[in-house]
């Protein structure tokens, strides 16, 4: 996004505030940006006892980014997200600072507290729940990385990428892995994202035409050579594989509230995707999933999918941006 409103507005200053001790400390200043940190941390409600420090981090973190915006002074705040966006959110409304949401997961506890308040909230997916409740909602997408392109997928499909997110999902794994040989009769190549933690694995399942990943660098070239993608439902993943217009195979992990069936169910609503529920996952399901797929559902999923997608996210939410602050 910072990219995004410098390419229209080079004279424009931009202030990025993230997370003490996270990786924005070393990414914001390589990419050329100003960063302010605080010391914030989440609400675990999976593990309460790491939140007995949070009656003293949060006033702290209020009023720290309280002290930025009144020193920076912005026109407008973008709030991405999470609990690292409170502060300056908090401040942005308290001090009267037009504030704009990047929402990627609309139930998530950081955005349903700043809903009420927001000059607009731009959407990753349709809100088929009326869960977003801001003054201007727009469907903007998520805003990619600008290699990302539309793809040329081919039906049938010969080039398979399966996706397990950034640390990788184990049932996924499990199931190619499991049914390795029967994937490489039905596609020419086979390239597999597996996570950090199948390091070890990988080498037991070196085959010709097979390229397992632990991570990658190179997800634009990845979706470009692909013809269908089989993976987790995250909004970034879906984001990118609906920009680049291919037809996929989404497992939603259960964890984090399930959002990802949300995500999954949008999807599959449109036609761009077919599903596959998580506990119901193995070698099996994932090759007579793939089996269904005849080549006319393959090509109008990849029309569905081209449909949702919005390779110029980033520059729909600096045209919100740059509206909310002549406001």
């Amino acid at each position: 996004m910072a990219r995004a409103l410098r390419a229209e507005e080079p004279d424009a200053q931009i202030l990025l505030v993230g997370k003490r001790g996270g990786p924005e400390e070393r990414l914001v200043p390589e990419a050329g940006f100003e960063l302010e940190t605080i010391r914030i941390q989440g609400l675990d409600r999976d593990a309460p006892w790491r939140n007995l420090a949070l009656p003293f981090v949060l006033p702290a973190a209020l009023a720290a980014g309280r002290r930025i915006l009144k020193r920076f002074r912005p026109d407008v705040v973008l709030g991405t997200g999470g609990y690292v966006m409170v502060p300056a959110l908090r401040a942005a409304r308290a001090l009267g600072i037009p504030y704009v949401m990047l929402v990627m997961e609309p139930r998530g506890l950081a955005n349903r507290l700043f809903y009420k308040g927001a000059a607009a909230a731009c959407l990753s997916l349709p809100d088929r729940h009326g869960v977003v409740q801001a003054a201007r909602v727009e469907v903007t997408g998520v805003p990619l990385r600008g290699e990302i392109r539309p793809a040329s997928p081919q039906a049938p499909a010969r080039r398979l990428l399966v996706l397990g997110g950034s640390l990788g999902a184990r049932r996924i794994n499990r199931a190619v892995w499991g049914g390795l040989d029967a994937l490489l009769t039905r596609f020419e190549t086979v390239v597999h994202v597996a996570g950090r933690q199948a390091e070890a694995d990988l080498p037991r399942y070196d085959r010709d035409r097979y390229r397992g990943l632990t991570f990658t660098d190179e997800m634009p070239r990845l979706l470009a050579e692909a013809d269908l993608v089989v993976s987790r439902a995250g909004v970034g993943t879906i984001s990118e594989i609906t920009a680049c217009g291919l037809p996929s195979v989404v497992i939603p992990g259960t964890f984090a509230g399930a959002h990802q069936e949300a995500n999954a169910q949008v999807l599959v609503e449109e036609g761009a995707a077919v599903r596959i529920a998580d506990d119901d996952l193995t070698s099996e399901t994932l090759l007579r999933t793939l089996d269904s797929l005849q080549p006319e559902q393959l090509r109008s999923m990849a029309e569905a999918a081209a449909s949702l997608g919005r390779p110029d996210a980033a520059q729909r939410v600096v045209r919100i941006l740059r509206e909310v602050a002549a406001a």
